[in-house]
């Protein structure tokens, strides 16, 4: 009995000290973590007070088009809103010389590359000079090198090529392998351009689809050739044929005055510190955008910037410690509901960066966005690099909609079915037999048993019922008719250009010219200082720690549950990083894919 008791209250002992132990180590993280952080800031700002400043820029990294809102998330590259931002900051900081850009050297997002172009133009013409060097231009999409045509100057190391000369787009088909196996797919379109289903129904391209991707293919290439033939000061016919002429080495780039100069990294460098004068350094583009942060000003009119990137899903929406982006109904409604009440907010940005998901979702949001405006304040839809099918029922009841010429959007239309597998079970020993009572629709999405004809006709009906209700919604939105809005629907993909063309979007531009916008819809001077506030804000990492593992703050500070929170599945889940969004109900998804 004694050594009972020797044992238990050693275990109980060994629990506490563990405890206190594990709080005390996160409490030295998470003080460790501020520390760095304020000494990063302090040696960033005497760096910056102590000269002029080189800015860099390099496109080579993958950005999201939004900050991540996930705290965990550390050492991300600015997003590109951020570099639109911070590039717009710096045109008033006299400290700021210009902008050296590690040029990417095999493909972006065709919209995330026409709005960086934007902005260093912006930048360019407030005085300030932009050079970029590229280690070749090794990929074959022009967008590389459409982010960085309207620089000073453009270095290319001259052991590097040029092979930009198109785009390119590959699709994937199962069709054959599912058949080989035994799987079925059984997908409800609406209509003949609904093409995301076709990765498992078709083992190739079906006409629609076909013709929808190139068409799009295009008028992005026709877009970038465009803006990157007047950034050369050529005319359009002659830069194409240099451009489709290709692939030049780097010496023959430089006789096509596709770049300036020939030279690595580090001449590149040279040249641009030698611009800037000799007090000049550099400092890259995220230590100036995190440690130049002013806070807002208490006055002044408010424009609400409301974000969201990713598969639309019901639910909250929340990026985990992956920092996964998702875009949830009741998250991105409620934050268009604040702005809506916020006395303060003057008018409502909506930036948008996702190819669709749950309909439901997409209409809840559709609807904070109406009561939105019934309560007064305007709404602009900016969107990204893709707005398309549910990503564009939610945009339809703005103001104005504004898309890049490159983006993505339209594939207004509906998909609805799944992938029957119990033959291809079956084929090697696995036995999975369904049971269900109540009607007989409890079935129909088993992934066991085919579609019987009542589910059929069920499914078929609840999804031409949404496709009544999407295209009704986009003629309300845009003042269409009906008739007008089925006719360019059917589930299509469009670009930005093409959608202006069509009457889907009213402007050209990015988050610039949607700033704009909103002021002048709301009544905002130009020289008006204005703030532009993020909904919903930023959690702080103990807030993030208590939506990831549904504690209260006095349970996340609490030794005697440390033991315990270690042990939950939520926190096992998060640690493995086995977050998912299961997507479920009728899909409006888009199968546009952006070339790089």
């Amino acid at each position: 009995m004694r050594q009972f008791w020797i044992t238990f209250f050693g275990s109980i002992a060994g629990v506490i000290v563990g405890a206190v132990l594990t709080v005390l180590l996160l409490g030295f993280m998470v003080a460790g973590l501020i520390a760095s952080a304020a000494q990063q800031a302090s040696e960033g700002h005497n760096q910056a007070s102590g000269g002029d400043v080189v800015l860099q820029l390099d496109l080579r990294r993958d950005r999201l088009d939004q900050p991540n809102r996930s705290p965990f998330a550390f050492a991300e590259p600015l997003s590109v809103v951020e570099i639109v931002t911070t590039l717009q900051r710096a045109q008033n900081d006299e400290q700021v010389r210009g902008v050296f850009i590690r040029a990417n050297e095999y493909g972006m997002s065709p919209a995330q590359a026409e709005e960086i172009r934007a902005a260093l133009s912006r930048f360019s013409e407030s005085g300030r000079f932009v050079i970029a060097h590229a280690q070749g231009f090794e990929g074959t999409g022009i967008t590389n090198y459409f982010a960085v045509s309207g620089a000073d100057e453009i270095w290319m190391q001259d052991t590097s090529s040029f092979s930009a000369v198109g785009l390119a787009s590959e699709s994937l088909f199962l069709g054959g392998l599912f058949e080989q196996f035994g799987a079925q797919a059984q997908y409800f379109q609406f209509h003949e351009y609904k093409n995301a289903a076709n990765t498992y129904t078709q083992d190739g391209f079906t006409e629609a689809h076909l013709e929808a991707t190139t068409s799009y293919l295009n008028a992005i290439l026709d877009s970038a050739l465009t803006a990157s033939a007047a950034d050369r000061g050529t005319d359009i016919d002659t830069f194409r044929s240099r451009i489709e002429s290709g692939p030049h080495s780097a010496e023959e780039a430089l006789q096509a005055g596709l770049v300036d100069q020939l030279g690595h990294p580090a001449a590149a460098r040279d040249a641009a510190l030698e611009r800037a004068g000799d007090t000049a350094t550099f400092q890259d583009i995220e230590v100036y955008a995190r440690n130049r942060v002013t806070a807002p000003s208490s006055g002044g009119p408010v424009i609400a910037l409301v974000s969201g990137q990713g598969t639309i899903n019901t639910g909250s929406g929340e990026a985990g410690l992956g920092g996964g982006a998702a875009i949830g109904g009741d998250a991105m409604a409620d934050a268009i509901d604040a702005a809506a009440a916020a006395d303060e907010v003057r008018a409502i940005i909506v930036r948008v960066d996702s190819g669709g998901g749950d309909a439901i979702a997409s209409d809840q949001i559709w609807d904070a966005v109406v009561r939105a405006r019934e309560a007064g304040k305007p709404v602009v839809v900016s969107m990204a690099s893709l707005a398309a099918s549910g990503g564009y029922y939610l945009a339809a009841p703005a103001d104005l909609i504004i898309a890049n010429a490159t983006t993505l959007t339209g594939s207004i239309g509906v998909l609805f079915g799944k992938v029957v597998v119990d033959e291809a079970l079956e084929r090697v020993g696995i036995n999975i037999e369904p049971v269900s009572v109540g009607g007989e629709f409890a079935t129909a999405y088993s992934a066991q048993t085919p579609f019987s004809e009542s589910q059929e006709a069920a499914i078929e009906a609840m999804s031409s019922g949404i496709y009544d209700d999407f295209t009704s919604r986009v003629a309300e939105g845009r003042d269409l008719p009906i008739a007008r809005v089925r006719e360019i629907a059917r589930g299509r993909v469009w670009t930005g250009a093409q959608a202006l063309e069509l009457g889907l979007v009213d402007r050209i531009g990015g988050l610039h010219e949607a700033i704009a916008a909103a002021r002048e819809l709301a009544g905002i001077g130009e020289d008006a200082s204005v703030q532009l506030r993020a909904y919903p804000r930023q959690p702080t990492p103990m807030e993030a720690f208590q939506q990831l593992f549904g504690l209260t703050a006095e349970g996340a500070e609490a030794a005697s549950r440390v033991g315990a929170l270690m042990d939950l599945p939520e926190v096992r889940a998060a640690m493995e990083a086995h977050e998912r969004a299961t997507a479920r109900g009728v899909q409006l998804r888009s199968d546009g894919q952006s070339p790089r």
